[in-house]
């Protein structure tokens, strides 16, 4: 990994093993070179995270009338950089039973494209 700009180095969740990975980057943050994974989902998850790491997100919000939260999460990972803007948009939720698992919350959430959806139902 030498004469890259920059290491990143993070343990891969692919898989329990958990290999310590190193992604080195270019002066334009392209990844040049990736050391430590332990199989060909390790090399992929190496270049992801060193470029673009994205997170699913999810929350508990109340709904009136209720006694028992509903969780709700993002249909797909998000930017890492807007979880707690993510998490800021959920949380002012203000809802209304009844709601039912599935039923989109947020539409775009943070203008990502990614919708924001209840993972349970309130009558």
């Amino acid at each position: 990994m030498q004469g890259a700009r920059a290491v990143k180095s993070f343990p891969c969740i692919c898989c329990p093993l958990g290999c310590r990975l190193e992604a080195a980057l270019a002066s334009d943050g392209t990844v040049e070179a990736v050391a430590g994974q332990g199989c060909r989902h390790g090399l992929e998850y190496a270049v992801d995270e060193a470029t673009n790491p994205v997170r699913m997100v999810s929350a508990v919000v109340p709904v009136a009338g209720c006694l028992e939260p509903l969780s709700v999460k993002t249909a797909q990972p998000v930017p890492k950089g807007q979880i707690r803007a993510v998490l800021d948009d959920m949380l002012a939720l203000q809802l209304e039973a009844p709601v039912c698992a599935g039923d989109v919350l947020i539409a775009n959430v943070r203008e990502t494209g990614v919708p924001v959806v209840a993972t349970k139902s309130v009558p």
